[in-house]
């Protein structure tokens, strides 16, 4: 998956996000990119609402990997404001 960095999937792979509340929400993997030097993952959620999540994503194995909560908002910031930033190159680029 990380060999997909700052592209978009070419095929669909489902993941369940389970939260604390223990509620189950299905949602599409856009991708993985990088930010100053590490992974994250962008997510999009089967409910039909335009919500992105994205988490910290660090590989763990052969096709596993784990999802980290991104808890510092400035953090969070940057990353956001990088994930837009790819998603407006794919939108100006038209072969992706």
């Amino acid at each position: 998956m990380a060999d997909n960095k700052n592209n978009l999937q070419d095929e669909a792979d489902i993941i369940t996000l389970e939260f604390e509340d223990n509620t189950e929400l299905e949602c599409e993997i856009m991708g993985v990119f990088d930010y100053a030097g590490k992974d994250y993952i962008a997510l999009i959620p089967l409910d039909d609402s335009d919500d992105v999540y994205i988490y910290g994503y660090k590989e763990i194995g052969d096709d596993e990997f784990e999802l980290v909560d991104i808890e510092d908002e400035a953090l969070f910031a940057n990353v956001v404001q990088e994930f837009d930033s790819i998603m407006a190159e794919a939108d100006e680029d038209p072969v992706n």
